[in-house]
Order: C-alpha cells, then structure tokens, then sequence
C-alpha cells in the first residue's frame, strides 16, 4: 500500500498514459460490475489510511457548502451567519458556497478543526462508495495523484478488472 505523497505524485507522472488508457478500458466494462469491484477494494483499502494523518484533499478540494451546512457551521462556531460566509465562504452556484481559501481554513496540521461538523463534501470524500464510478472518472483521475485511497484502489482496481490483460472481465 502507498501512503508517501510524493511516492503517489511521482507514480501518477509515470502512470500518466497508463491511467488516460486504463479510464477508456473501464467505460468498455460493465458499470455495475465496476461499481461492485471499487466497493470491494475500497473495503480493504479505506481502513488501512488514516485521512487524518494526511489531510491532503483538505489542502486541495473545491467542496460546495450548502445553504443548510453554512447555517449549522455558524452554530457550530456560535457566530452570525454573515460572518462566516464572509470569512470562510464565496458564493457559488444553485444558493451553494464554496471554501474561500486553499488549505481550507478548518485544517490545522493534517486534522479538521470542526470533523465532527464537517461539510457533507468532504464527507463523501473520496466518493468511492457511490454508484457509476465509470460516470465519475474525470474527478476520480484527477484526484488520483493527491490521495491515498484514491491512487490504491485505482491500482488494484487494474489488476481486479484485468487491465493488464486488456479484458474487460471483472473477477
């Protein structure tokens, strides 16, 4: 298993081909099959990475806040609402919010100062338990040279669906 970042992003710049080739070879497979076998290797991989003693998609995540998530932060913070869009928050799209500022304000060192609180973004985070993967890989690949869970599972996941062998047969 990888876990050193910059392992992970000089692996990523050698994989560049391999991986642009391995998302065409995965919308040739079967999307459930697919979703099945990244929910398996996720299973493994997900609990053997602390995400707190790495806290890198914290340094680098555009997540959307909703209008509900900036309300239960101002309590959280016990400050005026209008505060803490001003200070934390930009206006995005559809009456959401977007994070101000890269590394989110919230990290300390590698840890969430408000987890408990979290938005539902960084919840979901790396959003490998959801349905159609196959329909997500733009995001996936590119979140592929700065997470742990993301870079393992997408490794495994080629040998799981037999990239190597260029058959789209999930075992």
């Amino acid at each position: 298993m990888v876990t050193n970042l910059e392992e992970i992003a000089a692996y990523s710049l050698l994989k560049q081909n391999e991986n642009d080739n391995f998302v065409d070879y995965l919308k040739s497979c079967n999307s459930l099959e697919v979703d099945e076998a990244v929910l398996k290797i996720n299973e493994v991989v997900e609990p053997q990475i602390d995400c707190t003693a790495c806290g890198n998609c914290c340094k680098t995540l555009m997540i959307n806040v909703s209008t509900s998530e900036t309300k239960k932060l101002a309590t959280f913070l016990n400050k005026p609402i209008e505060e803490v869009k001003h200070t934390y928050l930009e206006e995005g799209l559809q009456q959401s919010f977007i994070m101000k500022s890269f590394p989110c304000a919230f990290l300390t060192g590698t840890k969430c100062s408000i987890y408990e609180n979290r938005f539902e973004g960084c919840k979901e985070f790396p959003n490998l338990k959801k349905k159609d993967f196959t329909n997500r890989l733009f995001t996936t690949m590119m979140h592929y040279n700065r997470c742990p869970i993301i870079f393992n599972v997408v490794e495994r996941l080629k040998i799981v669906t037999h990239y190597l062998n260029s058959s789209p047969t999930i075992v």
